[in-house]
């Protein structure tokens, strides 16, 4: 007992001693990123209320390195995001919100059920959006050596949207990557596409108002196509040749009509013919990802609408969500 007692007291000031150099890193990462930031017209004022506070979150860095989608199956992560419930609470939400959830719907030509669906899945219908400390987390990440760049960036595009009061800092609080709002914005999304909808002089990404405007004005601006499909499951053949088959959500490849690959999709029959010509491209998103996965099971056909939500999040699990509850959604609102 007292060999384990005094492993354990070593093993604690280990972590202790690691997280303490990492702290003073931290602090010397701080002085050098505060030079990158006056070079890009952060005032020093600004920066020195913004980010004099932040701490280095070593959770966040755990949330990196494991994100659940790379990890679950597709069944288990879509019918975690797609229950029953969440329909509920959706149709509920969309009761106390049906006027303004319809007069988003026509001024950026963005179905209500696509929203309802990302909302949902993002923060559960703004019942949760994250506790965590945004510029906590963006300077965490900045300083970590796994995505430098992209947080780096993301953070400079934070704290000048802070420097010119269109953010209030003192809200900053969501997602352990830096997301934040009812649809879990990061800093570059809500620079390029956040609306002030209900002109009172800010953004407020916690606001109905606001959060859904800049949701559907971001969809309409990547080129959603209102009314068309995202998905169709499939089955295939085993002659499929596997170039065919997408597993990676970063670029989908090999795109071709939907005629064209007919000869492999034994459940042929039950796909509309309206569909033959427009272009789409096959996924199998357990291949690569789950152990012992069957190749070609599942699999889907993906259309142009599903790449659109692959650009507000690069999941293949993610899209195929999105686009069920949104299908779900439908069929309620008929």
């Amino acid at each position: 007992m007292k060999i384990t007692k005094y492993i354990l007291i070593i093993i604690l000031n280990l972590n202790i001693n690691v997280y303490a150099d990492i702290n003073i890193e931290f602090e010397n990462w701080k002085k050098d990123f505060k030079k990158l930031a006056l070079k890009n017209n952060i005032s020093e004022k600004t920066f020195d209320i913004v980010i004099s506070n932040t701490k280095f979150l070593p959770d966040v860095i755990k949330y990196d390195r494991f994100q659940p989608e790379f990890y679950e199956d597709t069944k288990t992560y879509i019918s975690k995001r797609t229950s029953d419930k969440k329909v509920s609470k959706g149709l509920s939400f969309y009761q106390k919100n049906s006027k303004l959830i319809k007069s988003v719907e026509n001024k950026f030509n963005i179905e209500q059920d696509l929203l309802l669906s990302l909302m949902g899945i993002e923060t559960n219908f703004g019942t949760y959006v994250g506790k965590m400390d945004i510029l906590s987390s963006l300077a965490t990440l900045s300083f970590d050596k796994r995505r430098t760049e992209f947080f780096t960036n993301e953070l400079l595009i934070l704290l000048k949207l802070i420097e010119k009061k269109q953010i209030n800092y003192e809200t900053l609080f969501g997602s352990w990557a830096g997301a934040f709002g009812f649809f879990q914005f990061m800093p570059s999304t809500m620079k390029n596409y956040a609306i002030d909808y209900d002109n009172n002089g800010s953004i407020d990404l916690k606001n109905n108002r606001d959060a859904y405007a800049s949701a559907a004005n971001y969809l309409n601006q990547i080129g959603w196509k209102s009314g068309q499909p995202c998905f169709l499951k499939v089955n295939l053949s085993n002659d499929v040749p596997k170039n065919y088959l997408n597993v990676s959500a970063k670029k989908l490849h090999h795109k071709k009509k939907l005629k064209f690959f007919n000869k492999f999709i034994t459940n042929i029959d039950d796909i509309d013919p309206k569909y033959e010509n427009f272009q789409v491209a096959i996924i199998t998103p357990d291949k690569d990802i789950i152990p012992n996965s069957d190749t070609l099971n599942p699999a889907f056909i993906v259309f142009d609408n599903y790449e659109i939500i692959l650009q507000w999040n690069r999941s293949l699990r993610f899209a195929l969500a999105v686009c069920t509850l949104k299908n779900k959604f439908k069929n309620e609102l008929q």
